[in-house]
C-alpha cells in the first residue's frame, strides 16, 4: 500500500500531540498491534486501506505494543489486535480482533465518520475524465450500495460532466445526514447557477459578446456563471464585479446576489475573502 499522510506510527513521545490533541480536530483510530500477532497482520491492510479511502475523515495511529508497552498498559490492552477511537480528546469506543471491512465501516459510520470527498494526491486516478469518474463510481456503488457518500461523489462527478439533471437526482436521493454536508450544499448552489444557464449561449459566444460590447450586462452575467461552473472561479467573479461596478441595481441587484451565491460555491477561502473585500469596496 502507498504511504498516506493519514497513517502514522504512534509512540509515547508523540501520543499527546498526534493523537489526543489532534483528535480535537480529526478523529484518530488507534491500532494496537504486534509483529507476532497473525490477526494483527490481517487487520493492518484493511485499516490502512480505509484510512486512505476516507482521506482525512480520520487518522490511523499504529502502536507497536512490543515497543510501546506503557501505552498498551494505559489503554488496558488485553488482547491483540485492539483498536480504539479517540475523538475530541477522549477515548469513546473500540473493538478487539480482526473485524471484517464491512464491520469496521459500520463502526466508523456509527461515530459519524464518512469517506471524505476531497481526494488526496495518492488517490487521484491520473487523467481521469468526468465520464471515467462516473463509470468508476457507479461500479463502486454497485459493489458497496450501503455507502451513501459514494453517491454524493457521483453527484459531484455528474455535475462536473455537465449533467446537472442527473446530479440533482442523485443529490435529492441522499440521506438527510449527507444532504447537509458542505459539499452537498455547495453542489446545490452550483445547480442553482446551472438553472440560470438554461437556453444560454455557449462560452465562446458569451466571450465574444462581452468583448464586443462591455455594456452587455446580460452576456457578462451569463459568462460569469459559465466561467464559474467551468472551474475558473476568479474569472467568473470578475464578470459579476464588472456588472456590479457598471450598474449596481441591474436586474434588482443581481450581480450582488451572484457574488454572494458564488462565495457559497467556491472552495477557496483566500479567493473568497479577497473578492468579498472587492465587493465591499464597490458597495461602500
Amino acid at each position: 500500500m502507498a504511504e498516506s499522510t493519514h497513517v502514522f506510527d504512534a509512540t509515547e513521545t508523540n501520543f499527546e500531540n498526534e493523537v489526543i490533541k489532534a483528535s480535537l480536530q480529526t478523529p484518530v483510530l488507534v491500532d494496537f498491534w504486534a509483529e507476532w500477532c497473525a490477526p494483527c497482520r490481517q487487520l493492518k491492510p484493511v485499516l490502512e486501506k480505509l484510512a486512505v479511502e476516507y482521506s482525512g475523515s480520520f487518522r490511523l495511529a499504529k502502536v507497536d505494543t512490543e515497543a510501546e508497552m506503557q501505552l498498551a498498559s494505559i489503554f488496558g490492552v488485553r488482547s491483540l489486535p485492539t483498536v480504539v477511537l479517540v475523538k475530541d480528546g477522549q477515548l469513546i469506543d473500540g473493538f478487539a480482533g480482526a473485524l471484517p471491512e464491512s464491520a469496521i465501516r459500520e463502526f466508523l459510520t456509527k461515530h459519524g465518520i464518512a469517506p471524505s470527498m476531497i481526494a488526496e494526491p495518492e488517490d487521484l486516478l491520473v487523467d481521469e475524465t468526468p465520464t471515467e469518474a462516473i463509470n468508476r463510481l457507479q461500479q463502486e456503488i454497485a459493489a458497496q450500495p450501503d455507502q451513501p457518500a459514494l453517491k454524493l461523489e457521483l453527484a459531484l462527478a455528474l455535475m462536473q460532466s455537465g449533467n446537472a439533471a442527473a446530479a440533482e437526482a442523485e443529490l435529492d436521493a441522499l440521506p438527510a445526514k449527507l444532504a447537509t454536508d458542505d459539499k452537498a450544499v455547495r453542489l446545490r448552489n452550483q445547480l442553482e447557477f446551472a438553472r440560470a444557464l438554461d437556453g444560454a449561449p455557449a462560452l465562446a459566444e458569451l466571450r465574444e459578446r462581452a468583448e464586443r460590447d462591455p455594456s452587455d450586462l446580460s452576456a457578462r452575467d451569463l459568462l460569469g456563471i459559465r466561467l464559474l461552473l467551468a472551474g475558473d472561479a476568479a474569472a467568473g467573479l470578475d464578470q459579476f464585479l464588472h456588472v456590479l461596478k457598471t450598474q449596481r441595481d441591474w436586474q434588482d441587484g443581481q450581480a450582488k446576489k451572484r457574488l454572494i451565491a458564488a462565495f457559497n460555491v467556491i472552495d477557496d477561502a483566500d479567493l473568497v475573502s479577497g473578492y468579498r473585500r472587492k465587493m465591499a469596496a464597490v458597495l461602500f
